[in-house]
């Protein structure tokens, strides 16, 4: 026995372009029960999830349907095609990435803060970062930031072309030190790895030095401690 979706709103009428009206009706999608009440941050919201977990190429109307439990013309009626749901998420996504939030009291703790928060950020959302490339929105999806560094930069008393540079040393670093994270944890294991290459012998007779190379990379560590050095050299006396 087969189930054919009703077409059917709530108040019994028939939607003429074969689309489902804002309250969702139809009781069986082969066999199974679906749901009844379905809005469009809903279906972003899951779809987001889709693309954060398999990346953008995984995301069908068919997936997201399933995910919902749903028919797919109620995916149409809410987002359109896939075209239109993949530009929807991407505005998601960058209104998601401007809510950067300064902490600290110093300017040098402000200007820090917001590079860690930007790292977590591209750091949470690869897939969704990588779709926002693909569709040529990057220099978008970095403004937010760039005017929060601008912001604190300017509090800090730098202007102009030093003020400039400054932010987009602070962006650069911030990607650069994503991009090695995340090719460093993609990369095979590595034979011999860093605590056998590493001995006192070969440190130059500093056994400490040895020792601490020898232990694995700390990223969130590693970021902080070059970050503060960096933002420390942007905001003292020019050279």
């Amino acid at each position: 026995m087969s189930y054919r979706p009703s077409l059917t709103n709530r108040q019994g009428c028939a939607a003429p372009c074969g689309r489902f009206c804002n309250t969702v009706t139809t009781d069986l999608v082969k066999g199974k029960e679906t749901r009844t009440h379905l809005d469009r941050e809903q279906v972003l919201a899951a779809a987001a999830g889709l693309v954060k977990q398999h990346g953008p190429r995984a995301l069908t109307m068919r997936k997201l349907a399933a995910e919902l439990g749903t028919a797919v013309t109620s995916i149409y009626w809410h987002v359109g095609n896939r075209e239109s749901l993949l530009d929807a998420l991407v505005e998601r996504t960058l209104a998601d990435l401007g809510e950067i939030r300064p902490r600290g009291r110093t300017p040098a703790q402000r200007v820090v803060s917001v590079a860690r928060a930007l790292r977590h950020q591209l750091r949470d959302h690869p897939h969704l970062v990588a779709m926002v490339h693909e569709r040529g929105l990057t220099d978008r999806m970095f403004l937010p930031a760039q005017r929060v560094l601008v912001r604190e930069l300017h509090a800090a008393g730098l202007r102009g072309a030093r003020a400039a540079d400054a932010v987009r040393a602070v962006q650069v670093h911030v990607v650069g030190h994503v991009l090695v994270e995340r090719n460093r944890e993609r990369a095979p294991a590595q034979r011999p790895g860093e605590h056998r290459l590493w001995d006192a012998r070969g440190a130059d007779a500093d056994p400490a030095l040895a020792r601490a190379l020898a232990r694995p990379l700390d990223a969130e560590r590693l970021f902080t401690l070059s970050v503060r050095a960096l933002v420390a050299g942007l905001l003292g006396p020019p050279p």
